[in-house]
């Protein structure tokens, strides 16, 4: 799997602007070719053997520095971010509207062939889309004649030019069907008695612009997170250099879903990247290595004695505590009463049951601590006496009350934590007897054991599946358990009791008093309860090592981490996971799929959200508006002309679209022009160069006479259009 970066950007060029045009044009008169497309100008005299190309966007703006207003035209618009952002089109879609931005481009155009002067003495021959509004022919007309005072002027529709450039026998009658894949559209124009049938031309609404944000669309959604801007210039770039049309997508979809498929159809872009370089000091020798080990070492070995010694420290000063609390304890019977609560007052205890149960907890700590240094297991069943509990009430004191009280929930908290002991203990009993049958089980007829084991773990399997499933169907607000649990909800918002009325007012809420309101609400919960999600993950994960262990046809492939990992090969393959510190891998993008869904919008506009018909449709409309003897006679040349045509397998999809429409013995033919993007400049060069050309001009004068939106009739223009 290959690999392919993006272009780089290289530094801005200045264009050299030539002058010998004097010498071999101007003096001929010869006329300018200018072939004004969305995306691209073309522009040349009529005998260069190649037009200038540049992006057809112009920029004015004012420079910060110093202060002048500029004008940038083509890639120079693009040089920064002020100009960027004032950069136009002269076109909007398929309407020619910014004149501004077009004065500017033809500015560029006309300085670049020499023309400097205040005039242009040349005649222009210029396209135009197939059924250009008169508006924008008016606008067009009023730029050449008012501001540039050109002489002459020939509007050609472009598809038609580059169809003559490109037939086979230029003396015939020209007779076809004419498809011109352009930015923001595609039109399918009839040919017959060597001109076009405009009456029963159709335009699909999808071009090359809006396959590319079509792409820029898909990738955004499949790399929501990706580190850097997807700009819809690198999805052009993509579009025209790794993208093709399957002759048929149904089938090739079929094949995409093998992951292996999908894997093999990768094209990998790598963007731009950088990455932070860190740096770390000179290796160390073994022996460096070796001496800061034994550091490290002898750093453990002293913070263990020091815990040590602390622990030491501790229990000296707790022995020490105990000794001088018994010894307070002994003088209770042989001091005074008031000498002994002076003595407790000093030790800060306030009654002799709670020194008692401070000389109790410090003997305990004691004895825990030395058997724990001793390396003994702490004793289950520590002797634990509550003599307040089941002394009566009126034989105690207030003092005496309160110990009674706490000894009362000691002796609940022990008396629980021994039931639980126990409860642990009979479950133990109980695993053990458990796994106990079930190896007999196992010994004595291992195929059903195998058979019921397998069983519990698809039931299990199941279980974890129908729980996705829930909650997927639950976050579907148009799915059936939505709309129901919708319906329980506005069922409990409206419900009110029969036996007991709502006032208009202050309402007491009973939701809850009845068993089946706690059932609507596991009904309509939209999470399903965790400790069930985890107890069969437990129970799975059980099963599963038992199986491994004892069964030799359960393999790790059966497992169902294996299983949903086999389930999302092709997910993976769509878009291959990189780890966290590949930064190059991050940086990828990973073309599948999209290289055949993009430009089947083409054949399918509805996919991608455009309502119209498809490419194939079109021509079967058109086809079916003319006798057979005519249709026949279409069909025998289907050209292809445009920039988007040259992708792979139009021709061949083209073909398996026309055979299902045409009679069985019906020959046609589909072909490509020998250069979409410049033989419609090409064809209306040689047009210029034709004794036809001033035939189908229209001069100065007839411009101020008829207006701008006049134009002359002829087998290469808007001729149905004109008035």
């Amino acid at each position: 799997m290959s690999v392919h970066y993006l272009p780089s950007q290289s530094l801005l060029s200045l264009d050299s602007f030539e002058t010998d045009y004097r010498n071999t044009h101007f003096a001929a008169k010869t006329p300018i070719v200018i072939d004004n497309g969305s995306t691209d100008l073309r522009y040349g005299f009529a005998t260069s053997g190649a037009p200038f190309s540049n992006p057809n966007m112009f920029s004015k703006y004012k420079d910060r520095r110093s202060g002048k207003m500029l004008g940038l035209f083509g890639a120079a618009a693009e040089v920064d971010g002020p100009s960027r952002g004032a950069a136009k089109s002269p076109w909007e879609a398929e309407v020619l509207l910014n004149a501004e931005a077009l004065e500017g481009c033809l500015d560029y155009a006309f300085l670049k062939l020499g023309l400097d002067d205040d005039s242009v003495s040349h005649p222009v021959i210029m396209s135009e889309r197939f059924c250009t509004p008169l508006a924008n022919r008016r606008l067009m007309s009023e730029l050449l004649f008012e501001c540039y005072s050109v002489p002459r002027v020939v509007y050609a529709v472009d598809a038609l030019l580059s169809h003559a450039y490109n037939c086979p026998e230029p003396s015939a009658p020209q007779e076809g069907l004419v498809i011109s894949f352009n930015t923001s559209s595609t039109s399918v124009i009839p040919f017959l008695n060597g001109r076009g049938v405009f009456n029963q031309a159709k335009r699909l609404p999808w071009g090359g612009s809006q396959a590319s944000e079509y792409l820029l669309k898909l990738l955004n959604l499949k790399y929501s997170g990706f580190p850097t801007k997807i700009t819809p210039q690198h999805a052009t770039w993509m579009l025209h250099n790794f993208f093709l049309v399957s002759s048929n997508y149904v089938d090739t979809i079929r094949q995409l879903k093998v992951p292996s498929s999908l894997s093999a159809a990768n094209i990998i872009v790598q963007f731009p990247f950088t990455i932070t370089v860190y740096i770390i000091g000179e290796e160390k020798t073994e022996e460096e290595l070796a001496r800061i080990a034994e550091r490290r070492r002898e750093a453990g070995r002293r913070l263990q004695e020091q815990a040590a010694k602390v622990r030491s420290e501790k229990m000296l000063q707790r022995e020490q505590d105990l000794d001088n609390l018994l010894a307070i304890r002994e003088l209770r019977s042989k001091d005074k009463k008031s000498d002994y609560a002076a003595r407790l007052k000093a030790e800060g205890v306030e009654s002799d049951a709670m020194l008692d149960d401070i000389i109790k907890k410090l003997q305990t700590s004691i004895k825990r601590a030395k058997r724990k240094e001793e390396g003994q297991e702490e004793e289950i069943d520590a002797e634990t006496t509550f003599p307040l509990v089941d002394v009566p009430d009126h034989k105690l004191d207030e003092e005496q009350l309160k110990e009674k009280k706490r000894q009362r929930l000691m002796k609940a908290a022990h008396e629980a934590r021994q039931r639980a002991k126990k409860e642990k203990e009979r479950e133990k009993e109980l695993k053990e007897e458990f796994e106990r049958r079930e190896e007999q089980e196992r010994e004595q007829d291992f195929q059903s054991w195998s058979l019921k084991m397998r069983r519990s773990h698809q039931e299990v399997m199941n279980r974890i599946k129908e729980r996705k499933k829930r909650r997927a169907q639950i976050m579907d607000r148009k799915s059936a358990v939505s709309q129901t649990r919708m319906k329980h909800i506005v069922n409990l918002a409206d419900e009110v009791p029969a036996d007991k009325k709502r006032k208009k007012a202050g309402a007491e809420d009973m939701f809850g008093e009845n068993d089946d309101d706690w059932l609507i609400y596991r009904q309509v919960s939209l999470e399903n309860a965790s400790d069930e999600e985890e107890e069969d993950l437990a129970t799975l994960t059980t099963i599963e090592s038992k199986l491994l262990s004892h069964d030799p046809s359960f393999t790790t492939a059966d497992t169902y981490s294996a299983i949903t990992t086999r389930r999302s090969a092709l997910m993976s393959a769509f878009r291959p996971k990189y780890e966290e510190g590949d930064t190059e891998g991050i940086h990828r993008v990973h073309l599948n799929i999209e290289r055949w869904r993009v430009p089947e919008a083409w054949f399918g506009p509805g996919a991608a959200g455009v309502d119209s018909a498809g490419l194939s449709e079109l021509i079967e409309n058109i086809l079916k508006s003319f006798a057979a003897e005519e249709r026949s006679r279409i069909v025998k040349d289907v050209f292809l002309t445009g920039g988007p045509a040259m992708m792979p397998g139009f021709t061949e999809r083209l073909q398996n679209s026309l055979r299902p429409i045409l009679a069985p013995d019906t020959p046609f033919t589909v072909r490509l022009a020998s250069d979409p993007r410049i033989d419609a400049w090409k064809g209306m060069a040689s047009f210029a160069r034709s004794s036809s050309y001033t035939d189908a001009s229209t001069s100065k004068d007839e411009y101020f006479e008829f207006g701008g939106e006049r134009t002359k009739r002829w087998w290469g223009g808007n001729w149905n259009a004109a008035v």
